[in-house]
Parts: C-alpha cells; structure tokens; sequence
C-alpha cells in the first residue's frame, strides 16, 4: 500500500532478480528506502529479469525513493560484515527492517544455463553442491542477522524478516538438502526470536509455496513440458503463486502492523500444505 512504510530503511539480500527483485519494487513502492544485494551484478540477468543489479537500483531510484545496491558473498562472514557496514551508512546510519532472501538450490554442470540442475537432486548429491546448498541458504541468513543486528539492539528496534519455503515443512524426495536448509531458517527464526524477544526486535519467516518468477518457470522449462499444467489455476486458490502474493506479506512485516508478531512462519501457499 503506497504510504505505508514512507521512510523505513530496508535491506534485501538476493534482490536483484526473482522474488527479491519484486518485494524491493514493492516496497518502495510503499514509500521504504531500500538498499538491495546480490552476490554480483551478473546474478540479475540469469534469468532474463534484468540485465543487472544496477537495473533493479534505478528502477527504485526512478520511484523517487533512496536506493543503493552492493555486491558481496553472504556465505563470508567477513564480506557479510563488509556488506552490513555499507548498507547502513547508504540508508544514513541505520537499518530497520533486514529481509534474508539469497538462497537457492544446487546448482547443474551448466552454471550459466537457466533452470539447470542435475538429477537425481536427492540426498546424494555431490558433497560439494551439499556444503554448498546449506551455505547458500542458511549460513547466508545467519551471517546477515549476525552482522546488522547489533546496531538494531543498540538502537532497541527493529524487524528481521527470513525467506525460508513450504519445503521446509514438507517431506520431499527430491531437493532435500534445499528443504533441510530452509527447514533450518525456520528453527533458527524461532530461536532468534526467542533470544530477541527482551530487546524490542521482531523475527518473522515467510515460506512461499510454487512461485511464478523467472528461476522457478526456468526449472519448468529444463523438466520439460509435463509439468505446464501447473501454471494454469483452476480456482483463486488453486493456482501458482504470483510474486504480489507474497510481496503482500512481505510488507505486512515490515509494517507497523505486525509491531506485536514475532516468531511465526507464516505459508503463502493457497491453502495447499494445511
């Protein structure tokens, strides 16, 4: 809702494309300074949503809101450190909302072709893609709150919002390392909370269910034409999530409405894991 975060100071990791790409739009749109991140400037155009993290920077620029995009590796506690300290002085001091959004699943032999992946994706992929998959997705959501939180507790405020999925809650043969790491988003957002409960800071997560963005409709793509049937719904509830779906929430916890939530895993999937 245009308005409702006027003046908030945001930062998102893994925005430059997908989903984290939509909620900065988002929620600038609502008036939030943001500053954005990606592990490089080529990770936007993997997919073809945007040729850069630079085109997301301008995008939020051009809707009149302070802006600023840095490159870093999250999964370096040290970079990540590096990353935080740049993000505060480019929103004037301080951050009040962190939304961990990087992550992602292992990745195929074709780095740089969209959607790719091997398979079988099960629990023997290779050790490498396993350290790899549990860096990207958990280490990178701790090292972020370890790394702006302590300005959030001197300043006795502030919101952290974690990205986890409905595979975290949901048995699956496929994918499984993926599903653990998230499942560990969602017990270290619990945790979080808990410790941070006396100091005044919100920890909320949000596991989206299928969501049409460029990675997810790429991964279609490379199973082959089958699984289209699920881009077609069959009732408002009955369908692939869409990104305002969950950028909604999103905004919900940013927000002063959720000022008296914490520790709470919210599913954004129509109804479809009950």
């Amino acid at each position: 809702m245009k308005g409702s975060l006027e003046g908030v100071r945001i930062v998102i990791t893994g925005a430059g494309r997908g989903l984290g790409r939509f909620y900065a739009l988002h929620l600038a749109e609502c008036g939030a300074d943001v500053v954005v991140h990606d592990i490089s400037q080529k990770a936007a155009s993997v997919y073809g949503e945007a040729a850069s993290l630079t085109e997301t920077v301008n995008a939020i620029r051009a809707a009149g809101r302070r802006c600023a995009g840095i490159t870093a590796d999250l999964t370096d506690a040290k970079s990540c450190q590096q990353f935080a300290e740049e993000a505060r002085e480019a929103l004037g001091g301080q951050v009040d909302v962190l939304i961990n959004n990087a992550g992602g699943d292992v990745i195929g032999a074709d780095a740089d072709a969209a959607g790719s992946k091997p398979s079988p994706n099960d629990a023997f992929i290779p050790e490498d893609q396993l350290t790899a998959v549990l860096n990207r997705n958990l280490l990178t959501c701790m090292h972020s709150c370890r790394a702006f939180l302590p300005s959030m507790i001197s300043a006795g405020r502030g919101k952290i919002i974690t990205i986890a999925s409905v595979a975290a809650i949901k048995g699956t043969a496929g994918e499984i390392t993926y599903a653990v790491s998230k499942a560990g988003v969602v017990h270290y957002t619990k945790c979080l909370a808990t410790q941070l409960r006396p100091k005044g800071i919100t920890v909320n997560c949000i596991a989206p269910g299928p969501t049409r963005s460029g990675r997810f409709l790429a991964t279609l793509a490379q199973r082959g034409a089958t699984d289209t049937s699920r881009l077609k719904a069959t009732s408002p509830l009955e369908r692939l999530g869409e990104p305002s779906d969950v950028a909604g929430v999103v905004e919900f916890f940013c927000s002063p409405l959720s000022d008296f939530v914490s520790g709470q895993v919210l599913v954004v999937d129509g109804g479809q894991h009950c």
